[in-house]
């Protein structure tokens, strides 16, 4: 799997995995979220690809020391399969030295990833 750069060409694939999201889905929310991703550069949203498929995405605010995940979708085909971990690991892979932090929406996730890497450490 690897993450690619969202750009223009993928808007509709993105508001799709969007929705997946807890919260309002309207249209009107998701197309001012992209338009965040398209215009601000500290708002990074990148889409995860597995072969010729496009099977997540992830959004991001880059801050000085740290970055705030703010969305991340799995293709519900895709579900349980580990996929939002895997792609949480590239996105620290990009950003090393930053530390993350979750919004009330992404805490859930990201607590669940910090536990299923501690157990695996074990």
């Amino acid at each position: 799997m690897m993450l690619l750069r969202y750009k223009k060409t993928y808007e509709k694939i993105a508001m799709g995995l969007l929705s997946y999201m807890p919260g309002d889905k309207s249209a009107k929310q998701l197309q001012e979220a992209i338009h965040q991703y398209e215009t601000d550069e500290d708002w990074q949203l990148y889409l995860a690809k597995k072969e010729d498929d496009i099977i997540g995405l992830i959004g991001i605010e880059v801050k000085d020391d740290a970055y705030i995940l703010h969305h991340l979708s799995v293709n519900p085909s895709y579900r349980g399969e580990g996929v939002g971990q895997a792609i949480v690991s590239k996105l620290q892979s990009l950003f090393p030295a930053k530390k993350c932090f979750a919004t009330n929406e992404t805490e859930s996730f990201i607590k669940k990833c910090i536990e299923k890497e501690e157990g695996a450490g074990e």
